[in-house]
């Protein structure tokens, strides 16, 4: 008994002793409970997250004109009025939730259905299939305001029977409606995203468990310069990454209907950066835990973060305005948002390119404090 006492002894005060690994033991918990706390339980003291939307008015009459500029009003909408060319774009590429069209004479044949009840104009919306939560919103308020307005220049006392118009709801996707939105894309883009991190996490930790064995000593002894060294485990990280991350997207395609509706070569293109990004993420957290213990505890702690902050667990369009500018710096989510942009939104190429010049940056800016932190002492 006495000798298990000292075993536990020593293990508690090992682990007392190293002060990185407590600190992050102790910070990772509740930064991640805050973060989910002020999400999900603050939203009524901080007032609701506009919602962008963009409106098409090309009845253009005082009615109209009336509509647009009460909607404009609505502090949970951020209204942007486009011309026909820009508001389908809008929402393939995620600037906006949804794109409204008020149609020519739209307020003349409203205003006699009012009446007759009969030849109700038609409102097409496109809308964001994976952030179809907008859309009762952009309902509600466009039958509020047009009732209000129309039918009060149509009906004594603005009474109504019936909604004077009906809405053709169009899903956004740059394959056309009839490839429709699978969810799984996004799923398998965030997951695949959260699980190559740690994979990268993994190749920094085995560097410093290969310093603290003496092997990097033998490596050094090699006529190998530090940035060699280094560059070398980045590169077997980006490989061996990139590689998971094309069979996991090849079980989606396979098993669950996931298909590459934009470019392919941007696809792949977005995962090759991705996958150096990673690894230089994971030689980064090294240098910077310097031991094995407080590095993982750090990378828990990172790597949770940025998958939140970037959009892979939560959808990043109900954050409040300042958290979602403060996701737009998040490597994760441009990983993520590119990999969409090439699979169930459908576009092209040069969507991509944004997504890969991002990664590359931080994958730049990682490697470079990785090589001026790491310590090649043992």
């Amino acid at each position: 008994m006495t000798a298990t006492l000292a075993l536990v002894r020593k293990d508690i005060l090992q682990f007392l002793g190293n002060r990185r690994a407590l600190l992050m033991s102790l910070v990772a918990p509740i930064v991640i409970a805050a973060f989910f706390g002020f999400l999900f339980g603050g939203a009524s003291s901080r007032g609701p997250s506009q919602v962008p939307v963009a409106l098409t008015d090309l009845d253009n009459t005082p009615e109209s004109r009336e509509i647009v500029a009460a909607l404009q009003a609505e502090t949970g909408l951020k209204l942007r009025t486009l011309d026909a060319t820009e508001g389908a774009a809008a929402v393939r590429e995620g600037q906006v939730r949804a794109w409204v069209t008020l149609p020519p004479g739209f307020s003349a044949q409203a205003r006699r259905a009012f009446i007759t009840q009969q030849g109700q104009p038609v409102l097409p919306v496109v809308f964001d299939p994976s952030q179809a939560t907008a859309l009762p919103l952009v309902r509600g308020l466009l039958a509020q305001h047009s009732v209000a307005v129309l039918g009060r220049s149509a009906l004594p006392g603005g009474a109504t029977m019936a909604l004077p118009f009906t809405m053709q709801e169009t899903e956004a996707t740059g394959a056309g409606p009839a490839a429709g939105y699978n969810s799984y894309a996004h799923a398998f883009a965030g997951m695949g995203v959260q699980f190559i991190l740690l994979m990268g996490v993994d190749f920094g930790v085995g560097l410093l468990a290969m310093r603290q064995l003496g092997l990097w000593r033998r490596l050094r002894a090699a006529p190998l310069s530090r940035a060699q060294l280094l560059g070398s485990r980045l590169l077997s990280c980006a490989l061996i990454g990139s590689a998971v991350f094309v069979v996991v997207f090849a079980v989606a395609i396979a098993g669950f209907g996931v298909r590459v509706h934009g470019s392919w070569a941007g696809g792949l293109a977005v995962i090759g950066a991705f996958g150096l990004m990673t690894g230089a993420f994971g030689l980064m957290l090294a240098a910077i835990g310097r031991t094995v213990e407080a590095t993982r505890g750090l990378a828990i702690l990172a790597t949770l973060l940025l998958v939140m902050l970037g959009g892979a667990w939560v959808p990043s369009f109900i954050f409040p305005p300042w958290l979602q500018t403060v996701s737009s710096f998040m490597p994760t989510y441009w990983a993520v948002q590119g990999l969409d942009a090439m699979t169930w939104r459908g576009l092209p190429l040069a969507a991509a390119l944004p997504a890969v010049g991002a990664l590359l940056g931080f994958a730049l800016l990682f490697g470079a404090v990785a090589l001026a932190r790491f310590r090649w002492d043992d």
